[in-house]
């Protein structure tokens, strides 16, 4: 007797559980259609279940907002959880530029990589900014401590801007390391007409994964650092991040 109760509260459950899912993913779907039609450069799979009871998460690029279940309000802003002394916020975006860093092929990048690689970063560096260049006089230093750079060109004035000119010649170039290292030392080298498009990329790149300055640097969790940081402190920011 006991054990068909049992059977019956199980079975009543699930059932339960199933209606809860199902009614879930009808939320999702409504307020998806809804974001879809209110913003036409949302997909659907940039909608999801948030952090919080009660809202969904929308991120697409450098977008991050929030919407409340019933699709009615949109809230932008960080999300922290006290408890924890967490920013949830911050967490999603480090695992949106992860997802998009890790998707982007190398060879399309300018890699200065060390002879024993114990860590990689993405640097988003315009060719004239005082601290891009301060960043890559030291390259002999952060090659020494094992760091790989994955240099994106990001010209910050955008097209048309002299820097856009230099990033161009520097991609058309034959040895695009020389090249970038002259560019960054105003000394001439050689190069030739191509197909300059990727420079574009690198600058949509730096706008999806919200940059808002240069040297802008990208470690392989998708932790975003705004800014120069030395070599040794470089090392110490990679070795928390890897803990």
């Amino acid at each position: 007797m006991m054990r068909s109760q049992i059977c019956r509260l199980t079975l009543a459950l699930l059932a339960l559980a199933a209606g809860n899912a199902a009614l879930a993913d009808e939320k999702l779907e409504a307020v998806q259609a809804k974001m879809a039609e209110v913003f036409p450069m949302i997909e659907a799979d940039n909608v999801f279940a948030g952090p919080v009871d009660g809202w969904y998460t929308i991120r697409q690029g450098g977008i991050l907002a929030y919407v409340s279940e019933d699709g009615r309000y949109l809230m932008q802003g960080d999300i922290i959880d006290i408890d924890r002394q967490v920013n949830l916020s911050e967490e999603s975006r480090n695992e949106s530029r992860r997802e998009v860093m890790a998707a982007y092929p190398e060879e399309q990048m300018i890699v200065f990589t060390p002879k024993e690689k114990k860590y990689s970063i993405s640097v988003f560096t315009d060719i004239d900014c005082t601290f891009c260049r301060r960043l890559h006089n030291q390259m002999g230093e952060y090659l020494a401590k094992g760091i790989e750079i994955r240099y994106l060109l990001y010209p910050r004035n955008g097209p048309a801007s002299p820097s856009w000119s230099k990033a161009e010649q520097v991609w058309c170039s034959d040895d695009r390391n020389e090249a970038l290292t002259s560019a960054k030392n105003d000394i001439d080298f050689e190069t030739h007409s191509c197909n300059p498009a990727e420079i574009s990329k690198h600058y949509q790149l730096g706008q999806d994964v919200g940059l808002t300055g240069t040297p802008a640097l990208v470690f392989e969790d998708g932790t975003l650092i705004s800014g120069y940081l030395p070599p040794d402190r470089l090392e110490q920011a990679l070795a928390q991040a890897g803990d």
